[in-house]
């Protein structure tokens, strides 16, 4: 089984800067990408930013230059820093990795979701 564990949500005003980490952990062999999603009041989850493990990254459009995604492979730990924070960025961010894992004598490819991290930004 693996567990992401997700920290660093708050509240903080417009203009600010948070970071969000997301921990793995389990039977991980490798984790082959992450994502960061968010979800805000009556939206559909969109994603916010992603990173393979070739550390190629995506980043919606309205996060650009704001927004960055980076992974310690080490920790199997991903952040994501936000900086110039808007009351539009308001929302539950989730953190996703697709990983191959241990299971019994062989390995499985599986997507992992975190419980989500509440995000608040006034203005």
């Amino acid at each position: 089984q693996v567990q992401l564990v997700e920290s660093g949500g708050g509240l903080v005003q417009a203009g600010g800067s948070l970071r969000l980490s997301c921990a793995a952990s389990g039977s991980i062999i490798r984790i082959n990408a992450w994502g960061w999603y968010r979800q805000g009041p009556g939206n559909q989850r969109e994603l916010v930013a992603s990173i393979t493990s070739g550390d190629s990254t995506n980043y919606a459009d309205s996060v650009k230059g704001r927004f960055t995604i980076s992974r310690d492979n080490a920790k199997n730990t991903v952040y994501l820093q936000m900086n110039s924070l808007k009351p539009e960025d308001t929302a539950v961010y989730y953190c996703y990795c697709n990983a191959d894992v241990w299971r019994l004598v062989t390995t499985r490819v599986y997507d992992y979701w975190g419980q989500g991290t509440q995000v608040t930004v006034s203005s």
